[in-house]
């Protein structure tokens, strides 16, 4: 009897102990793609869109639901090394040596790739009169030598996708100057903007592209959304609409992706599949980001009077 109540008593161990382990693999708990619960953390850019993927994914999958940690970007791309966020949305995807450290820690490969296409808005006051800027415009008010006398606005001073942007793309690799001031959240950008002439902020453009959403329709009330010189174009401007993000004529774009630890067939490979199939690119379409997944038809037409 005390062998038989030892051996039960190792099995019981055996069996607590293999339910436990690396961040995405499969526990002793029943999950599947539609069933089950997962955290995740999200650039804070996308708040808009991402809620509404979730919505619309748990509204379909009752038994599922995804809960939301919104985070400057750094920050979601460090919760990679926490066991317990299996899922993370950003702006890039991982690098060689970030992909080779997960791999080694988690004993498979991440899987991760570009999911839609982001343009970042310009956003001046409703009543600024500048609703039009060249790049070398946007660039010389970051550095603070501009002759416009604006002060630009960014979601932070560091850590943030937006942030990563304009000091790559913008002031290709310097510091920020002065002349940027932080806001807490891209909210807060579409605030202070409209309460003070003398700013120009840049954002996501789901902040203030869908023209079908209420919260939407609000912000566009407080600010305008300015054009920005067409790449390739002459003397022409544009505005950041998904046909110029997929003609590459608008020219502050950038990729959307997901990185995912999961080895197994659980909620977090339900809902990246969500995102990449039909029912979640038509709602990044719906937000005005460009699906990155789904071809959009760009059709010519011509107006007559």
């Amino acid at each position: 009897m005390r062998l038989i109540n030892l051996i039960l008593a190792i099995s019981g161990i055996v069996l607590t102990t293999s339910g436990c382990g690396e961040s995405g693999q499969k526990n002793t708990k029943m999950e599947t793609t539609t069933s089950g619960t997962i955290h995740i953390s999200v650039d804070e850019s996308f708040k808009p869109v991402i809620d509404s993927q979730v919505q619309v994914f748990e509204s379909l999958h009752p038994d599922a639901h995804v809960i939301v940690h919104y985070k400057p970007e750094a920050e979601c791309l460090k919760d990679l090394e926490n066991d317990s966020i299996r899922m993370v949305i950003v702006t890039r995807g991982l690098t060689e040596e970030e992909r080779a450290g997960l791999e080694k820690k988690l004993k498979y490969s991440p899987r991760f790739g570009p999911i839609a296409f982001d343009a970042i808005a310009v956003i001046v006051n409703n009543s600024s009169n500048d609703t039009a800027f060249t790049m070398q415009d946007v660039r010389s008010i970051a550095l603070g030598t501009s002759g416009y006398k604006y002060k630009m606005l960014l979601d932070g001073t560091s850590a943030t996708s937006t942030v990563r942007f304009v000091i790559d793309s913008l002031l290709h690799g310097k510091q920020l100057s002065p002349n940027i001031a932080a806001a807490k959240s891209s909210e807060g950008v579409i605030d202070y903007v409209s309460a003070n002439k003398d700013a120009i902020g840049l954002l996501g453009v789901s902040w203030v592209g869908n023209q079908n959403d209420p919260q939407t329709l609000s912000f566009l009330e407080k600010v305008k959304i300015a054009a920005l010189e067409c790449r390739g174009c002459n003397g022409v401007y544009v505005k950041p609409y998904q046909a110029n993000i997929a003609m590459g004529r608008y020219p502050m774009v950038r990729p959307l992706y997901y990185i995912l630890k999961e080895n197994y067939d659980g909620v977090g490979s339900g809902f990246s599949n969500f995102l990449i199939y039909e029912k979640g690119q038509l709602i990044f379409r719906r937000a005005y980001l460009l699906p990155g997944r789904m071809e959009l038809d760009v059709r010519e037409m011509e107006i007559t009077e």
